[in-house]
């Protein structure tokens, strides 16, 4: 069992990092293996909406995002965190996601698997920011959930922390790191039973 954690921080030791750490040292006592893409230490271009992917179903960018789509490919779980950056997902994370068009366009447009096999993987979503309010996660969670759905990736819930302000400030919170590392344990366990 493997499971991914792709870091959408633009910082290296942040919240975010934190967090996801817990959740894979959660999946690692479940028996999950697990390895970690920072998205800010990636060369991704932006998607270039030139619709070549739409008769392929490939990318023709040369960059970073091949061996990102091989991660996903190889993993049972992917857990993609990310903090809050204007109610959304920071821009590199959203340069990934967006480069899954050719995934959409395997799908939708050329009925194909969007990544080449039936395999079952579950899909989880940590964030924090650093205002409060009850709906403050919607809009980046709608993005994620779309991402996953595009890959046929089951969506399986969040975790997410507002009033967090400070840097490495979560590494103090016992609630929330504790929080995390049962998620990882949660996902490990569901990736066994699926």
């Amino acid at each position: 069992m493997r499971v991914l954690g792709i870091s959408g921080s633009p910082r290296y030791n942040s919240n975010t990092e934190i967090l996801l750490e817990q959740v894979l040292k959660g999946a690692e006592s479940h028996g999950a293996d697990t390895d970690t893409l920072r998205v800010c230490g990636l060369n991704i271009e932006p998607c270039a909406h030139c619709d070549i992917c739409g008769r392929d179903g490939l990318c023709h960018l040369n960059d970073d995002m091949q061996a990102v789509f091989k991660a996903i490919e190889q993993a049972d779980g992917i857990v993609l965190a990310a903090p809050l950056h204007f109610m959304g997902i920071p821009s590199q994370m959203k340069a990934l996601i967006d480069r899954a068009q050719p995934m959409w366009c395997r799908k939708y447009l050329l009925k194909r698997l969007p990544l080449d096999d039936k395999r079952k993987r579950l899909a989880f979503f940590v964030s924090v920011g650093g205002r409060t309010g009850e709906q403050m996660f919607d809009a980046a969670e709608v993005t994620v959930k779309a991402f996953f759905a595009c890959l046929d990736i089951k969506y399986t819930g969040k975790l997410v922390f507002s009033g967090i302000e400070k840097c490495a400030q979560v590494r103090s919170d016992t609630t929330a790191l504790l929080e995390s590392f049962n998620a990882g344990q949660n996902l490990a366990q569901s990736i066994k039973t699926a």
